[in-house]
């Protein structure tokens, strides 16, 4: 009833504080990040958790799913290049450190880069590669304060420490994607994952 979205965001909140508040994903990406579906359960949506735990459920909802993820994941890459969408990794979680140590990401500056996607501004700007996650980030995003934060090893005082918290991140990615890898094709695994050697 709504027509085509130019826009699909993945929404995680990554306790960790090494993932971007915002990326645009490749169609490789778009499909590799919708089966790993991280994120983290958080105190007050999940009985049981006081301090954020990180978790991977395929296509955001592994729980339903009757096929392979990657089924779904074709499915979505299709159609996103048939109506020329633009797919977004959208990080709510945490910035300059993880949990306990960095702060949670400004709701005024989730809002306002999602302003941005919406009225086109977005992927208008000049963007940059992230090493490691090789995730492609804005240099600008317009109505945020601090440019800082679209890169978050800029957040972290100590950035030895941000890449090893990366690498064990991408780990646990590399890892779970594992019992996907039987019926997702080579090239998503390769060019949509992280790269511990890129950190």
């Amino acid at each position: 009833m709504g027509g085509h979205p130019k826009n699909i965001i993945f929404l995680t909140c990554d306790a960790n504080g090494v993932l971007p508040p915002v990326s645009k994903l490749t169609f490789d990406q778009a499909m590799y990040h919708f089966v790993s579906g991280y994120t983290a359960k958080v105190a007050g949506t999940e009985i049981g958790i006081t301090d954020p735990v990180s978790t991977f459920s395929a296509c955001f909802g592994e729980a339903f799913l009757p096929r392979h993820p990657y089924v779904y994941a074709k499915m979505l890459a299709e159609k996103t290049a048939q109506y020329d969408a633009n797919v977004w990794l959208m990080n709510t979680g945490w910035t300059g450190g993880k949990y306990g140590v960095g702060s949670r990401m400004s709701l005024k500056d989730t809002r306002q880069i999602l302003e941005n996607i919406h009225n086109g501004s977005l992927e208008k700007e000049e963007f940059e590669n992230v090493p490691g996650f090789n995730l492609s980030i804005p240099k600008n995003c317009d109505g945020i304060k601090d440019q800082s934060i679209l890169n978050p090893i800029n957040t972290w005082a100590d950035k030895d420490l941000f890449k090893n918290t990366s690498k064990k991140l991408a780990s646990q990615f590399i890892n779970n994607f594992k019992k996907y890898e039987d019926g997702t094709p080579e090239e998503v695994v390769k060019n949509g994952g992280p790269n511990i050697s890129g950190f």
